[in-house]
C-alpha cells in the first residue's frame, strides 16, 4: 500500500487520526507542566491541496472539504473545533487550499512550554519540514528513521507528552514493527501516551493485529476504527484506526460521540462500521 502522503492528504482518516490528535493534545494542556509530542513518520508537514498529487486523488474534498461544510450536533462540534480551528488557521481563515499535518497540528495546539519532536526519514521531505519549523525554538525536526527514534528519543525530558507513530504502510509486515515498536518504546517510557495508525484494508491483517496487541502485555490500550465504506472483495482502503496506550480518560466518551457525527459528515457508505474498544486494560497488581 502506496501511502505516500501528498496523494491522501485531507482524506477521511486523515479527518479521524487528526480529530483524535487534536483532543489528546487537549488532554495534555489541562496540567500546567509541560509536555512533548514526539511525531516519527512527521512527512513534510504542509501539504498543498492544489498540487498535481492532491488533484490525482481529490481525496481531500471527501474528508475535510466535507467537515468544513457539514453541520454537526453541538457535542461534536465542540470536541472537533480545536481541530477544525487549526485546519482554518493553516489557511489563514480563507478558503481550505492546504491541509495541516500532524506535526503542523500539534505544533499549533501547543503552548509556550511545550515541545515538539519531528522526524522524518525522506530526505527530500526532511528538508521540507525543517524550512516550514524554521526559527522555530519549541520544535525540533530530525531525519532519522522513525522506528529508531522510539527507543533513541523516548523518554523525553518532559516526562509527559504523546507519541505518534504513523507509517506509510508501503512494505509488507508494518503491522508486526507497530508491534514490536510499541513494545520496545513502552519499556522504556510506560507512562507515555501512544497513538499508533493502522489502515483497513487487509481486515484479516487488522483483526490479527489486533489479537496480538491484546496479548502483548501492555495495558491500557483503546482502539478507534472508523470504516468509511464496508468490506469489499477488492483491495482498498476501507477504513483507518488510531491504537491508544494510556488514553486519557476522557477519550472513549469523547470518541463514541465524534465518530458518528463523522460518519454522517463524511458521507459513510451503509454497512460501514465505526469502533471504540478497549482492547487492554489496567494492569493487574503484583
Amino acid at each position: 500500500m502506496n501511502y505516500r502522503h501528498a496523494y491522501h492528504a485531507g482524506n477521511f482518516a486523515d479527518v479521524v487520526k487528526h480529530a483524535a490528535l487534536a483532543r489528546l493534545v487537549e488532554y495534555l494542556k489541562l496540567k500546567d507542566k509541560a509536555f512533548r509530542v514526539v511525531d516519527t513518520h512527521a512527512g513534510i508537514g504542509l501539504y498543498d491541496l492544489s498540487s498535481t498529487e492532491a488533484q490525482r486523488t481529490g481525496e481531500w474534498r471527501d474528508g475535510i472539504g466535507r467537515l468544513i461544510e457539514a453541520r454537526l450536533p453541538a457535542d461534536a462540534q465542540a470536541l472537533l473545533a480545536p481541530y477544525v480551528d487549526a485546519v482554518r488557521a493553516a489557511n489563514d481563515g480563507g478558503p481550505i487550499g492546504k491541509y495541516p499535518g500532524s506535526p503542523w497540528i500539534a505544533r499549533h495546539l501547543m503552548r509556550r512550554q511545550d515541545r515538539l519532536s519531528a522526524i522524518e526519514l525522506h530526505p527530500e521531505d526532511a528538508g521540507r519540514l525543517k524550512a516550514l519549523f524554521a526559527g522555530d525554538v519549541q520544535t525540533r525536526v530530525i531525519g532519522l528513521d522513525g522506528w529508531l527514534a522510539l527507543g533513541a528519543h523516548l523518554p523525553p525530558k518532559e516526562k509527559r507528552g504523546l507519541v505518534l507513530v504513523d507509517p506509510p504502510f508501503e512494505e509488507p509486515g508494518e503491522f508486526g514493527r507497530l508491534i514490536d515498536g510499541l513494545r520496545a518504546a513502552h519499556r522504556r517510557w510506560p507512562g507515555g501516551i501512544y497513538a499508533l495508525w493502522y489502515p483497513i484494508k487487509d481486515h484479516a491483517a487488522v483483526a490479527a493485529f489486533r489479537r496480538a496487541l491484546a496479548q502483548a502485555g501492555i495495558p491500557k490500550i483503546l482502539d478507534i476504527a472508523f470504516e468509511i465504506r464496508p468490506a469489499s472483495r477488492e483491495p482498498r482502503l476501507d477504513g483507518s484506526g488510531l491504537v491508544v496506550v494510556n488514553p486519557p480518560f476522557p477519550l472513549e466518551a469523547e470518541m463514541r460521540v465524534v465518530l458518528p457525527a463523522l460518519h454522517a459528515a463524511l458521507g459513510a457508505e451503509p454497512g460501514a462500521r465505526w469502533r471504540v474498544e478497549r482492547l487492554a486494560g489496567e494492569a493487574e497488581k503484583a
